[in-house]
């Protein structure tokens, strides 16, 4: 889908160094100026929901640390789209990877659920209790984020070290992306969109109360050969012609090892040879899938030319394409 980058601090008339506060009156002064019901404007439908937008992108200090982020290497109008994963890594507080909301009626534009998902409006503004505030005791919040392993890991497990970029909150409560890197174990068996709960890595308690848990979201790379669905895992296995027809035992390289594979004589591109219990770990586990398909040899020399007419004669009557019985032309 194409679209074009918006650049949330012109809509809204306000430095990219302002103040929450700034945003909120910035905000409001629009909104006033374009609400639909008081508006004398022929676009203030259109305009108020770009003000309601950009308000909801920025007035988060997450959110708007992550717009902040990936906003530095795109200029507006220039035509955008999300680079793959593109959120994985941020660390927030709250209820999901990327920052929650709490409205799902709200009409945002395929840029903004693009980066934030559907239904992401409505918090307006992050209050976190911090240090200094008197003897206050208060349990760290749950920090939750999105990483990326490979899948071979989640056959096998790993130790893996983490990257997360962590907002921090300044005085004015704007917050800026930090580097911090953990080590995780990755269980063998893991699903994704599975939560890893890593206990005391969320947010500092206050008061002497402990801190905070960590949940990470689990998310698969792609592979080069290997594609998941579900805890079934499928691959494409070429061919030769000869195999196809007459039927071979071939060896074929899983997550788990290489195996050997009876071709049924007969075989067609698409044939799925079933390997029960191989896909993803778990219980119960997952089947891996092998896919056939037929690769031609080249015909490159006169003798490989010739190789493939003495086929055509012998099953000259042979039709791949038979036509339709009951057909009527005309």
């Amino acid at each position: 889908m194409s679209m074009d980058f918006k650049d949330y601090y012109a809509t809204l008339g306000v430095e990219r160094s302002a103040t929450q506060d700034e945003i909120k009156r910035a905000y409001r002064k629009l909104a006033r100026k374009f609400h639909p019901d008081v508006s004398k404007e022929t676009d203030a439908e259109a305009r108020f929901k770009e003000v309601a937008e950009a308000h909801e992108a920025l007035i988060d200090p997450e959110r708007r640390a992550a717009y902040d982020d990936i906003g530095q290497r795109h200029a507006r109008g220039q035509p955008f789209e999300p680079p793959p994963g593109w959120d994985s890594g941020f660390e927030f507080s709250g209820n999901g990877a990327m920052p929650p909301g709490g409205r799902g009626d709200a009409d945002f534009s395929d840029f903004f659920e693009s980066l934030f998902g559907r239904g992401q409006g409505g918090r307006g503004g992050r209050h976190t209790a911090r240090p200094g505030g008197g003897n206050v005791r208060a349990q760290g919040e749950d920090h939750h984020a999105k990483v990326v392993i490979d899948l071979l890991d989640a056959y096998r497990g790993a130790q893996r070290m983490v990257s997360l970029r962590v907002p921090v909150f300044d005085t004015e409560g704007r917050a800026s992306l930090h580097d911090r890197q953990l080590e995780v174990h990755i269980p063998k068996g893991v699903r994704a969109g599975q939560h890893l709960r890593l206990a005391g890595q969320g947010g500092a308690g206050h008061g002497g109360a402990g801190a905070g848990d960590l949940y990470l979201e689990i998310q698969f790379r792609p592979h080069a050969v290997f594609r998941l669905e579900g805890r079934d895992v499928s691959f494409d296995l070429p061919i030769t012609p000869s195999e196809a027809a007459l039927g071979a035992a071939v060896t074929a390289t899983t997550p788990d090892g290489d195996v050997q594979l009876s071709i049924p004589p007969g075989s067609g591109t698409g044939r799925k040879l079933r390997l029960k219990g191989r896909g993803l770990p778990g219980e119960p586990p997952g089947d891996l899938y092998a896919v056939l398909g037929i690769s031609l040899p080249p015909a490159t020399s006169e003798a490989d030319k010739e190789a493939y007419r003495a086929l055509a004669r012998a099953f000259a009557d042979f039709n791949p394409r038979p036509t339709t019985q009951g057909e009527h032309h005309g």
